[in-house]
């Protein structure tokens, strides 16, 4: 039986996400809502697929993910978002996970996606791959092809409105780190301030208004 870790900040979700695994004989054996505590749970739980949802307070589920990976090159990850932008899967799959699916799917595409990032393979949801083909195909730029992925992750805690304090406490990083990378990140996207960065995430989907 494939063991799974829900990772996502809302109950009724993971509650919603394990009804439905139990159906297929998917054991939900964790449960965490961000992803600090994930990132503590998952050495104690060992699942054999942990489902990571992409938009949670604190670090994140992006960030959770790189941890998760840098502690264990085999954790096999299934990142979940609600999200359609394609920055955001390139940025899952550079960073080690192996499945990307969206919660607008249909429900059954879980119990596929889970099983096949169970068996080490790749999964993304037919909708998204489309939109990563029509992407390359007409040489789309986004935030992701420009910045790194530090500056990345900066830049979408900043979109969110989130302090420099903010930030560094949440990504475990200095503030004149943070700032570092707060300059890069306006002068690589053509931003003034942080509204603008706001607006620039909106524009690509990366942020919900």
């Amino acid at each position: 039986m494939i063991r799974v870790m829900l990772v996502d900040d809302h109950a009724v979700v993971r509650m919603g996400f394990r009804m439905l695994l139990n159906t297929a004989d998917i054991e939900v054996a964790a449960e965490a809502e961000s992803g600090e505590q994930a990132c503590r749970d998952y050495p104690l739980v060992r699942p054999d697929v942990v489902v990571m949802d992409l938009s949670m307070p604190g670090m994140g589920g992006l960030e959770a993910l790189r941890r998760l990976l840098a502690h264990d090159e085999g954790a096999k990850v299934l990142a979940l978002t609600a999200h359609e932008a394609t920055a955001y899967p390139q940025r899952v799959f550079k960073a080690g996970a192996l499945g990307y699916l969206s919660k607008r799917g249909a429900p059954e595409a879980l119990i596929d996606a889970v099983r096949t990032v169970a068996a080490g393979q790749r999964y993304v949801d037919a909708a998204m791959a489309q939109r990563l083909a029509i992407a390359h195909i007409e040489g789309e730029a986004s935030p992701s092809d420009v910045l790194t992925e530090r500056e990345f992750a900066v830049f979408t805690q900043l979109a969110q409105g989130l302090t420099v304090a903010q930030i560094a406490d949440n990504l475990k990083l200095a503030p004149s780190t943070v700032g570092t990378h707060m300059y890069n990140v306006k002068h690589k996207l053509n931003a003034a301030n942080q509204a603008e960065l706001t607006l620039v995430a909106l524009r690509w989907g990366l942020i919900q208004a």
